[in-house]
């Protein structure tokens, strides 16, 4: 097999041939350009296996470079250099679509584990797993699935927003399973589940003695994603004195556990994921806006199952067998007027409300067919036009309040002030409504 190829552009000589130096004892050759027209000739003229370059070039600088490249050489991936706390300009290149960056001075460390996953990109089969467990057939998800193939490529920070329910941790498992970290440690935190007193040494760990309690030295959960993922799921709802302390961790590529002196190297992806809008808690001073361009650099929008209601019977059939292989018996049949229901549905808990309803369903038909009436549905609208109504207009809208908000309780598990944030209201307003409607 011939060794993988590097190109290193870089107007300084010295830091070519220290490139050079550590990428020959990696058993990888390096061919070197001084300027970007001659790294475009090379690139023209051979195959290579990545591209090292500096930002700063005698003809232009590493970010005309990486767009050269995306039109030219789409699938090489493209590493910048960049100066000591530029984080503008690493910014920039991730959003061009640069796999990663690296600061000077370098970190020879540090350029060893990014060159080694750059490399398994472009020695990986082009197939990824991603296809089978992402079910839908719609145009929204086809777009879904392309995005996800582009962005695994790269290492740069994902931020992935949608209703509650549409399956974002799952895009972020495949993004993490179709790039080059698949075989490390996929770590998802819940930034709302955490009580805030606790937050800093769950992420980050602690010494043991460091305060009352650390009986024992601890791994937080960012290093125990060293080599792989860090999913930080809800993270609109992180502290702001957390927010800093992650923008430090995201910048500096280390970490300091609670009564630590010393900053620890990290190898880490951030994907984060939230239902709430960001750019508004910017706005409101909620969130910091140089951590919302960090963990921003790259935006997913998962759409809602009420966007894309041809894909109902799809999902529908899917989640029907695994519950029937669950329960070890055959699948049952979904009845035409039970799929016309489904389908006039708003779904506002989206796929995760699908597999509930049809959870319910299943344990209610009794037989092999779901009809309609398995499905116990209490939209307003899929009422009306089924012509239910029989008691009071009061009556019926009470029904219509009263799973709202049993909807919203068991999708923030039970946890009333979550609830009340996804239903807009008050957590007063919402603590008399349960007690009103009994459903304590």
């Amino acid at each position: 097999m011939p060794k993988p190829v590097v190109l290193v552009v870089d107007d300084e000589p010295d830091i070519r041939e220290l490139l050079s130096i550590t990428l020959s004892k990696m058993e990888l050759e390096s061919k070197t350009a001084s300027d970007m027209a001659s790294a475009q000739k090379l690139l023209r003229a051979g195959h290579f296996d990545l591209c090292l370059t500096d930002m700063n070039l005698p003809d232009g600088n590493g970010l005309d470079l990486i767009e050269w490249i995306q039109v030219n050489v789409p699938l090489l991936p493209v590493a910048v250099i960049t100066a000591h706390g530029n984080v503008e300009s690493a910014v920039r290149a991730l959003k061009l679509g640069a796999f990663d960056f690296v600061s000077k001075p370098l970190d020879l460390a540090g350029l060893r584990k990014l060159v080694s996953s750059a490399i398994k990109i472009s020695s990986s089969d082009s197939d990824t797993i991603y296809g089978p467990r992402l079910l839908g057939q719609s145009q929204a998800m086809q777009h879904l699935r392309e995005t996800i193939a582009k962005v695994s490529r790269s290492q740069a920070p994902v931020h992935i927003y949608g209703e509650s329910g549409t399956g974002k941790e799952l895009v972020a498992q495949l993004i993490h399973e179709s790039g080059p970290r698949r075989d490390g440690p996929f770590v998802a935190v819940n930034c709302g589940a955490i009580p805030t007193e606790l937050m800093e040494s769950e992420l980050f760990g602690h010494k043991r003695g460091s305060f009352t309690g650390a009986v024992a030295d601890k791994k937080g959960m960012v290093q125990s994603a060293e080599g792989g993922t860090l999913f930080l799921d809800e993270v609109g709802d992180l502290p702001l004195h957390m927010q800093v302390k992650l923008l430090r961790v995201i910048q500096e590529k280390s970490v300091r556990p609670i009564g630590e002196q010393r900053e620890t190297p990290i190898d880490v992806r951030i994907l984060s994921a939230t239902h709430r809008n960001l750019s508004a808690l910017v706005a409101e001073g909620a969130f910091r806006e140089d951590l919302y361009y960090r963990v921003n650099v790259i935006e997913i929008r998962v759409p809602a199952l009420r966007e894309r209601p041809e894909d109902i019977p799809e999902l529908a059939e899917a989640v029907l067998r695994r519950l029937a292989r669950r329960s070890k018996v055959d699948p049952p049949v979904l009845e035409s007027d039970a799929l016309v229901a489904l389908s006039g549905y708003t779904f506002p808990g989206n796929v995760r409300e699908l597999e509930n309803i049809l959870e319910r369903a299943l344990a209610l038909s009794g037989g092999n067919g779901i009809a309609a009436g398995d499905l116990q549905l209490r939209d307003a609208s899929v009422a009306a036009a089924a012509g239910a109504g029989a008691g009071p207009l009061g009556e019926q809208l009470e029904e219509i309040e009263r799973d709202a908000i049993i909807k919203a309780l068991e999708q923030t598990r039970y946890n009333r002030t979550a609830a009340a944030k996804l239903l807009g209201v008050s957590f007063r307003a919402l603590r008399y409504r349960i007690k009103k409607l009994g459903i304590e």
